[in-house]
């Protein structure tokens, strides 16, 4: 019998509903009953993980909680930068499958060993720990551009995924491989709300994409 997944959301709205739908298409099913059952707190009330002085981690320590008392038996966050708090979510008691160390593992099955990471400053830092421990080598983005960055997640935060903000991500990305990236990584959950594969000349790895896949197989294994 599969595993019961509680997912910790909200952080952005979008970008979990994102990530439900990714998991929905990655589970095998012959019928209805054959998808995951999944326990999702969706909880846009997180304080804000990029603001300094900022304490997330009680609320998503108190959300896991909530979570595993009604059922959940596995936890994934559907956010990057969350991680951070990572330990604050294990104090539930469940096993966490870690987002940025399941799409390192991606990266370097497809060969990259240099990765490109658009992500939070927070996200970065944690993607370098993640990565280094893989053998991987992180390219991130010039000071100015982490800016432009950090404006353009916000933009998407609040519903502008238009024409302007997928040319803007886009471009970002190119500035990545220009640096050297022999694979991109959307290391924030709202980068593939703007950018897909199609945008790119190296490889695009979605870390929502390899956090939903990784969940199917942990929950599948039973």
């Amino acid at each position: 019998m599969s595993k019961v997944l509680g997912v910790l959301g909200g952080m952005g709205p979008a970008a979990t509903l994102d990530f439900l739908a990714k998991l929905q298409a990655a589970t095998p099913v012959t019928r209805e009953q054959d998808h995951l059952r999944v326990l999702v707190d969706i909880n846009p009330k997180v304080p804000d993980r990029n603001v300094e002085d900022s304490d997330p981690g009680p609320v998503l320590a108190a959300m896991a909680a909530g979570l595993r008392d009604s059922g959940a038996q596995v936890l994934a966050i559907a956010c990057n930068t969350a991680h951070a708090y990572a330990e604050d979510v294990r104090t539930s008691g469940l096993p966490l499958i870690d987002m940025l160390e399941t799409a390192g593992l991606a990266a370097r099955a497809q060969g990259a060993s240099v990765v490109g990471v658009l992500g939070t400053s927070l996200a970065l830092g944690l993607y370098r720990d993640r990565f280094t421990a893989l053998g991987l080598e992180v390219v991130t983005l010039d000071d100015h551009e982490q800016v432009e960055f950090m404006a353009l997640l916000y933009r998407i935060k609040r519903g502008d995924v238009g024409r302007a903000s997928q040319d803007a991500m886009a471009a970002l990305a190119r500035r990545l491989i220009d640096k050297g990236a022999q694979a991109v990584v959307a290391g924030c959950t709202e980068v593939p709300l703007v950018l897909s594969r199609d945008d790119l000349s190296a490889p695009f790895l979605d870390a929502t994409q390899t956090l939903a896949a990784r969940c199917v197989e942990v929950c599948l294994a039973g």
